[in-house]
Protein backbone atom coordinates (compact mmCIF):
# COMPACT_ATOMS: atom_id res chain seq x y z
CA UNK A 1 0.00 0.00 0.00
CA UNK A 2 2.66 2.81 0.85
CA UNK A 3 4.50 1.59 -2.40
CA UNK A 4 1.67 2.02 -4.64
CA UNK A 5 0.85 5.65 -2.39
CA UNK A 6 5.11 6.18 -3.32
CA UNK A 7 4.34 5.69 -6.69
CA UNK A 8 0.95 7.89 -7.07
CA UNK A 9 3.18 10.96 -5.09
CA UNK A 10 6.61 10.43 -7.64
CA UNK A 11 3.71 10.28 -10.97
CA UNK A 12 2.19 13.79 -9.46
CA UNK A 13 5.45 15.45 -8.58
CA UNK A 14 6.26 14.37 -12.93
CA UNK A 15 3.29 16.05 -14.20
CA UNK A 16 3.61 18.81 -12.27
CA UNK A 17 7.38 19.15 -12.91
CA UNK A 18 6.57 18.94 -16.57
CA UNK A 19 3.60 21.63 -16.44
CA UNK A 20 5.96 23.44 -15.33
CA UNK A 21 8.41 23.08 -18.05
CA UNK A 22 5.97 23.15 -20.61
CA UNK A 23 4.86 26.62 -19.23
CA UNK A 24 7.71 27.76 -19.20
CA UNK A 25 8.67 26.81 -23.15
CA UNK A 26 5.56 28.01 -23.95
CA UNK A 27 6.25 31.97 -21.84
CA UNK A 28 9.66 31.80 -23.48
CA UNK A 29 8.15 30.84 -26.54
CA UNK A 30 5.80 33.74 -26.72
CA UNK A 31 7.74 36.21 -25.63
CA UNK A 32 10.54 35.53 -28.22
CA UNK A 33 7.42 35.35 -31.08
CA UNK A 34 7.00 39.06 -28.94
CA UNK A 35 10.28 40.51 -29.21
CA UNK A 36 10.78 39.13 -32.59
CA UNK A 37 7.56 41.00 -33.80
CA UNK A 38 9.01 44.22 -32.48
CA UNK A 39 12.34 44.16 -33.70
CA UNK A 40 10.81 43.75 -37.14
CA UNK A 41 8.41 46.16 -36.76
CA UNK A 42 10.91 48.87 -35.55
CA UNK A 43 13.46 47.99 -38.64
CA UNK A 44 10.25 48.52 -40.60
CA UNK A 45 9.92 52.13 -39.55
CA UNK A 46 13.62 52.84 -39.76
CA UNK A 47 13.71 51.71 -43.22
CA UNK A 48 10.96 53.49 -44.04
CA UNK A 49 12.56 56.56 -42.38
CA UNK A 50 16.11 56.04 -44.17
CA UNK A 51 14.37 55.64 -47.42
CA UNK A 52 12.54 58.75 -46.84
CA UNK A 53 15.58 60.73 -46.09
CA UNK A 54 17.38 59.75 -48.79
CA UNK A 55 14.84 60.72 -51.31
CA UNK A 56 13.40 63.78 -49.13
CA UNK A 57 17.62 65.19 -48.01
CA UNK A 58 20.09 66.67 -50.22
CA UNK A 59 23.73 66.73 -50.03
CA UNK A 60 25.47 64.17 -47.47
CA UNK A 61 22.40 63.53 -44.64
CA UNK A 62 20.76 62.34 -48.12
CA UNK A 63 23.53 60.26 -49.21
CA UNK A 64 24.41 58.68 -45.66
CA UNK A 65 20.83 58.16 -45.51
CA UNK A 66 21.39 56.50 -48.86
CA UNK A 67 24.09 54.46 -47.90
CA UNK A 68 22.36 52.95 -44.74
CA UNK A 69 19.55 51.78 -46.38
CA UNK A 70 21.56 50.09 -49.43
CA UNK A 71 23.81 48.37 -46.63
CA UNK A 72 20.63 46.91 -44.67
CA UNK A 73 18.45 46.05 -47.46
CA UNK A 74 21.80 43.83 -48.92
CA UNK A 75 22.54 42.48 -45.79
CA UNK A 76 18.94 41.41 -44.65
CA UNK A 77 18.31 39.86 -48.57
CA UNK A 78 21.95 37.54 -47.62
CA UNK A 79 20.62 36.55 -44.16
CA UNK A 80 17.52 35.51 -45.56
CA UNK A 81 18.47 33.79 -48.62
CA UNK A 82 20.97 31.67 -46.64
CA UNK A 83 19.09 31.00 -43.40
CA UNK A 84 16.38 29.78 -45.76
CA UNK A 85 18.45 27.18 -47.65
CA UNK A 86 20.99 25.82 -45.01
CA UNK A 87 18.54 23.18 -44.25
CA UNK A 88 17.98 21.82 -47.53
CA UNK A 89 21.89 22.00 -48.31
CA UNK A 90 24.40 21.42 -45.68
CA UNK A 91 27.36 22.97 -47.57
CA UNK A 92 25.41 26.57 -46.93
CA UNK A 93 26.57 26.17 -43.37
CA UNK A 94 29.95 27.23 -44.23
CA UNK A 95 28.60 30.27 -46.43
CA UNK A 96 26.43 31.39 -43.39
CA UNK A 97 29.77 31.29 -41.20
CA UNK A 98 31.23 33.58 -43.58
CA UNK A 99 28.44 35.70 -43.49
CA UNK A 100 28.08 36.27 -40.26
CA UNK A 101 31.66 37.59 -40.15
CA UNK A 102 30.71 39.69 -42.74
CA UNK A 103 27.54 41.05 -40.76
CA UNK A 104 30.00 41.98 -38.16
CA UNK A 105 31.58 44.35 -40.41
CA UNK A 106 28.12 45.65 -41.80
CA UNK A 107 26.94 46.61 -38.48
CA UNK A 108 30.04 48.38 -37.56
CA UNK A 109 29.79 50.64 -40.72
CA UNK A 110 25.77 50.80 -39.88
CA UNK A 111 26.47 52.28 -36.23
CA UNK A 112 28.53 54.66 -37.71
CA UNK A 113 26.70 56.24 -41.00
CA UNK A 114 24.23 56.43 -38.10
CA UNK A 115 26.41 58.28 -35.69
CA UNK A 116 27.35 61.11 -38.88
CA UNK A 117 23.73 61.25 -39.18
CA UNK A 118 24.14 63.33 -36.10
CA UNK A 119 27.43 64.77 -36.83
CA UNK A 120 26.96 68.83 -37.33
CA UNK A 121 30.09 69.27 -38.94
CA UNK A 122 28.98 68.11 -42.76
CA UNK A 123 32.21 69.08 -43.83
CA UNK A 124 34.16 66.74 -41.99
CA UNK A 125 31.54 64.06 -43.17
CA UNK A 126 31.65 65.45 -46.78
CA UNK A 127 35.27 64.44 -46.46
CA UNK A 128 34.61 60.71 -45.55
CA UNK A 129 32.10 59.78 -47.79
CA UNK A 130 34.53 58.59 -50.74
CA UNK A 131 35.57 55.78 -47.94
CA UNK A 132 32.69 55.42 -46.63
CA UNK A 133 31.17 54.91 -50.37
CA UNK A 134 33.70 52.24 -50.81
CA UNK A 135 33.02 50.04 -47.53
CA UNK A 136 29.48 50.22 -48.23
CA UNK A 137 30.14 49.02 -51.89
CA UNK A 138 32.73 46.41 -50.70
CA UNK A 139 30.03 44.65 -47.97
CA UNK A 140 27.40 45.04 -50.04
CA UNK A 141 28.84 43.12 -52.89
CA UNK A 142 30.62 40.58 -50.82
CA UNK A 143 27.13 40.01 -49.27
CA UNK A 144 25.52 39.96 -53.24
CA UNK A 145 28.03 37.51 -54.30
CA UNK A 146 26.93 35.01 -50.94
CA UNK A 147 23.34 35.58 -51.95
CA UNK A 148 23.56 34.88 -55.89
CA UNK A 149 26.39 32.26 -55.23
CA UNK A 150 23.56 30.37 -53.12
CA UNK A 151 20.74 31.31 -55.71
CA UNK A 152 22.58 29.68 -58.46
CA UNK A 153 23.51 26.65 -56.42
CA UNK A 154 19.86 26.06 -55.36
CA UNK A 155 18.89 26.65 -59.14
CA UNK A 156 21.41 24.34 -60.27
CA UNK A 157 20.37 21.30 -58.24
CA UNK A 158 17.07 22.02 -59.48
CA UNK A 159 17.93 21.29 -62.97
CA UNK A 160 19.74 18.59 -62.06
CA UNK A 161 17.07 16.85 -60.39
CA UNK A 162 14.71 17.87 -63.06
CA UNK A 163 17.01 16.75 -65.88
CA UNK A 164 17.47 13.21 -64.15
CA UNK A 165 13.78 12.53 -63.44
CA UNK A 166 12.61 13.68 -67.43
CA UNK A 167 14.89 10.48 -67.63
CA UNK A 168 13.36 8.14 -65.48
CA UNK A 169 10.13 9.32 -66.91
CA UNK A 170 11.35 8.49 -70.56
CA UNK A 171 13.06 5.49 -69.91
CA UNK A 172 9.51 4.54 -67.94
CA UNK A 173 7.88 5.20 -70.98
CA UNK A 174 9.49 3.32 -73.35
CA UNK A 175 8.78 0.63 -71.32
CA UNK A 176 5.28 1.04 -70.85
CA UNK A 177 5.41 1.14 -74.90
CA UNK A 178 6.85 -2.10 -75.10
CA UNK A 179 4.00 -4.22 -75.75
CA UNK A 180 3.79 -2.27 -79.09
CA UNK A 181 7.00 -4.34 -80.52
CA UNK A 182 6.41 -7.65 -78.93
CA UNK A 183 3.97 -10.03 -80.75
CA UNK A 184 1.08 -11.93 -79.02
CA UNK A 185 2.65 -13.96 -76.33
CA UNK A 186 -0.44 -16.33 -75.93
CA UNK A 187 -2.97 -17.83 -78.52
CA UNK A 188 -6.75 -15.78 -78.31
CA UNK A 189 -9.51 -17.58 -79.36
CA UNK A 190 -10.89 -16.30 -82.80
CA UNK A 191 -12.71 -13.37 -83.02
CA UNK A 192 -10.57 -11.93 -80.33
CA UNK A 193 -7.49 -9.62 -79.93
CA UNK A 194 -4.12 -11.07 -78.52
CA UNK A 195 -3.52 -9.62 -75.06
CA UNK A 196 0.43 -9.03 -74.54
CA UNK A 197 1.29 -11.38 -71.43
CA UNK A 198 2.13 -8.37 -68.96
CA UNK A 199 -1.10 -7.06 -69.15
CA UNK A 200 -3.77 -7.79 -66.37
CA UNK A 201 -5.13 -10.85 -66.03
CA UNK A 202 -2.68 -12.28 -68.74
CA UNK A 203 -0.98 -14.31 -65.98
CA UNK A 204 -4.08 -15.40 -64.27
CA UNK A 205 -3.99 -12.70 -62.21
CA UNK A 206 -6.77 -10.67 -61.43
CA UNK A 207 -7.38 -7.36 -63.26
CA UNK A 208 -7.55 -3.81 -61.49
CA UNK A 209 -10.59 -3.77 -59.73
CA UNK A 210 -13.14 -2.27 -61.55
CA UNK A 211 -17.42 -1.90 -60.27
CA UNK A 212 -18.27 -5.12 -61.48
CA UNK A 213 -21.24 -5.73 -63.73
CA UNK A 214 -24.68 -8.14 -63.12
CA UNK A 215 -23.47 -12.33 -61.68
CA UNK A 216 -23.60 -13.87 -64.38
CA UNK A 217 -25.28 -17.62 -64.14
CA UNK A 218 -23.11 -20.51 -64.25
CA UNK A 219 -25.42 -22.82 -65.54
CA UNK A 220 -24.94 -22.96 -69.65
CA UNK A 221 -27.59 -21.40 -72.03
CA UNK A 222 -29.34 -22.51 -74.39
CA UNK A 223 -28.02 -22.54 -77.91
CA UNK A 224 -29.17 -18.70 -79.71
CA UNK A 225 -30.98 -18.03 -76.25
CA UNK A 226 -30.40 -14.46 -75.44
CA UNK A 227 -28.59 -13.73 -72.17
CA UNK A 228 -29.65 -11.26 -69.52
CA UNK A 229 -28.47 -7.75 -70.69
CA UNK A 230 -25.72 -6.81 -68.00
CA UNK A 231 -26.48 -4.42 -65.87
CA UNK A 232 -23.95 -1.38 -64.65
CA UNK A 233 -23.97 1.04 -61.80
CA UNK A 234 -24.29 4.07 -63.70
CA UNK A 235 -27.65 2.87 -65.55
CA UNK A 236 -30.60 3.91 -64.23
CA UNK A 237 -33.59 1.23 -63.56
CA UNK A 238 -35.65 1.03 -65.94
CA UNK A 239 -38.93 2.09 -65.15
CA UNK A 240 -42.05 -0.56 -66.23
CA UNK A 241 -44.28 0.42 -69.27
CA UNK A 242 -47.76 2.25 -68.30
CA UNK A 243 -50.58 0.80 -70.54
CA UNK A 244 -53.29 2.98 -71.64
Amino acid sequence: MEAAIAILALMFVAFVVLGVYLTVKAVGAAKRGVERTVTQARKAVEDTTLRAKSMGQVGVAGELAQLRLTLRTSMRATQDSLRARVEQDESLKESLRLFERLSGHGHELDDELKRLEREPDKQRIAERMPELRERTERITHAADSLRWAARDRARQFADDDLASLSAEIEVESGALRDWATKGPTTSAAPGTAARPADAPGANGSPAASWPESATVADAPQAIGAAGPAPVYPWQKTARPETTN
